[in-house]
């Protein structure tokens, strides 16, 4: 969910953060904005379960399950096309065998 900071650097972040400095003063001297720090401080919480919300890990599951269900429905959308192309090219069978 966190891109663009490697790990390492979130938690140079969070662990001033955490032991008590303002969200503000690291900010700026880590030269970040903000709203980042915020947010990476929420979702610490969050991943920590001192705050509800979608874990990380749960936000890369459902990233990985969605992309899967996209793959299979274009998947599965590729073999009706092809069995409804198949359906005008081959004329179907009423079910009775030719007589020989």
């Amino acid at each position: 969910m966190l891109r663009g900071y490697p790990p390492e650097f979130r938690r140079k972040v969070l662990d001033p953060i955490e032991s008590g400095r303002k969200v503000a003063e690291v900010a700026q001297l880590l030269g970040i904005s903000d709203q980042i720090t915020y947010t990476w401080r929420r979702q610490h919480r969050i991943d920590t379960g001192r705050e509800p919300g979608i874990t990380s890990s749960d936000h890369a599951e459902l990233i990985t399950v969605r992309r899967r269900i996209a793959e299979l429905e274009a998947e599965l959308a590729i073999h009706r096309r092809a069995a409804e192309l198949l359906g005008q090219v081959v004329p179907r069978k009423d079910g009775s065998r030719p007589s020989r």
